[in-house]
């Protein structure tokens, strides 16, 4: 796996991928074992192993041959029940390409997340796909839970270049129509778009009965609008080329308590519709960003 990441990733962002600690896979599993109800539970699919009986559990379920070696209640799990397809879904847009003076751009920190969470889902057996999207989906490799697939995912990634104009919502809606069975939904992106479109793509892929995590991702001077303390600072519009100069010192009060409401205006709209949303900026190391949030969630589970 290691010399996948190696092979298809610059140098620091392969250390950062390396540096993800796989000892808390214990959180990882709870997380996902958060999201493995089955609507196909009591019907006959095919057998996959046991787990721990747990208040609530069909009793029909329960292993009595486990029980009398142990002593101990266990219900069988099935496949259907256990495995849950995912889906890394990466903003491709021109915006993705930028850092201050962070050693990762937005799409470099996107592609960390993106192999970290498509190691630990194939670590759980669990299938995981590619699709990246701009103004419309471009790429998708379909999902696999074969080992080899992270290297598959980093070579497709590898041959990318974020540019270009957006539509995020746009792509949100032909995601939700390419997906024929409840799957799990992460999202990378920037967000730098206006947000109402936005929420109604996420609740139709919401309305298809897929779980969904919003990864927002923003470098910190996007945040905080801090540029070395300079007075005039020129600001690029990737994706549309215009130009504008501010004084960076007398508009960043604003400017943070602008972004603040935005994030915020995110996550309460989010919270509403069921959508997992997490805010980031490319300064926080990846993976403790990652576990973080997969601990918040295993809590909530």
């Amino acid at each position: 796996m290691t010399s996948s990441v190696e092979k298809y990733l610059k140098p620091e962002v392969a250390q950062q991928i390396k540096r993800l600690d796989l000892r808390a896979q214990f959180v990882v599993k709870g997380f996902l074992q958060g999201l493995h109800a089955s609507p196909f539970h009591g019907f006959s699919v095919e057998f996959s192993e046991h787990r721990k009986y747990t208040p609530g559990d069909d009793t029909k379920d329960i292993d009595w041959l486990v029980f009398a070696k142990t002593e101990k209640y266990y219900v069988k799990k099935f496949e259907a029940e256990t495995n849950i397809t995912g889906y890394l879904a990466v903003d491709l847009s021109g915006s993705m390409d930028y850092t201050y003076q962070q050693s990762l751009t937005k799409f470099d920190y996107a592609i960390c997340l993106a192999a970290a969470l498509c190691y630990l889902m194939v670590h759980q057996q669990d299938p995981v796909g590619l699709i990246t999207f701009d103004q419309k989906v471009r790429d998708c490799l379909p999902p696999h839970s074969k080992r080899s697939q992270l290297g598959n995912v980093l070579s497709m990634l590898s041959r990318l270049r974020p540019t270009g104009p957006t539509d995020v919502a746009a792509s949100i809606i032909q995601i939700a129509a390419m997906l024929r069975r409840r799957s799990l939904v992460m999202i990378f992106s920037d967000l730098l778009t206006e947000p109402e479109p936005v929420f109604r793509a996420l609740q139709r892929l919401r309305h298809g009965g897929h779980d969904v995590i919003l990864f927002h991702v923003l470098d910190k001077a996007e945040v905080d609008f801090r540029f070395d303390n300079h007075d005039l600072v020129e600001l690029e519009d990737p994706e549309s080329g215009e130009r504008l100069q501010v004084d960076s010192a007398g508009y960043r009060e604003d400017y943070q308590s602008a972004v603040a409401e935005f994030r915020d205006n995110y996550q309460k709209e989010c919270v509403r519709i069921g959508v997992d949303y997490v805010p980031l900026d490319t300064s926080v190391q990846f993976d403790k960003a990652l576990m973080e949030y997969l601990l918040n969630r295993r809590a909530r589970c």
